[in-house]
């Protein structure tokens, strides 16, 4: 069983198909957005406060996990959900353009019946977007 960066432990004959860590300071792929968010990171850091988020994909689940550090090393929130087929209503991906054309900024998204959650990839072509929709959507429907 191996454990990974989010802290899952893979259950026995279950596969990692995507770890996918959430940018939780920057807002798009923009250059100066993604400047702006490692200030925040880093200022937010000097201070003693992480964040630090997840999506994991398997070949049989999807867990989205989420935790908040501050002081340094005391964790003072985690999160750990395992999204349920009949809770997501939609899974998909957006492709924006950021600072001007040239950068685009592709999101996983889903929407469940009690919230919804976009996170930034860090994919370039809209092949390997559709790839990690895909692999979610078939975790999902196993």
């Amino acid at each position: 069983m191996a454990e990974l960066k989010s802290g899952i432990i893979l259950q026995d004959g279950e596969e990692l198909i995507a770890e996918i860590e959430a940018e939780l300071w920057a807002t798009s792929a923009n250059p100066i957005a993604k400047t702006l968010g490692n200030l925040q990171r880093t200022i937010n850091g000097l201070l003693g406060t992480r964040k630090k988020g997840f999506v994991v994909i398997t070949n049989k689940r999807v867990v989205e996990v989420s935790s908040l550090i501050q002081c340094f090393k005391f964790e003072t929130a985690h999160q750990v959900k395992f999204l349920l087929p009949s809770s997501v209503k939609e899974v998909g991906y957006t492709k924006e353009a950021s600072f001007g054309f040239c950068c685009p900024a592709y999101h996983l998204y889903y929407e469940t019946f009690t919230q919804s959650t976009s996170v930034l990839l860090k994919v370039s072509t809209d092949e390997e977007a559709q790839k990690l929709v895909d692999a979610f959507y078939a975790a999902l429907t196993k």
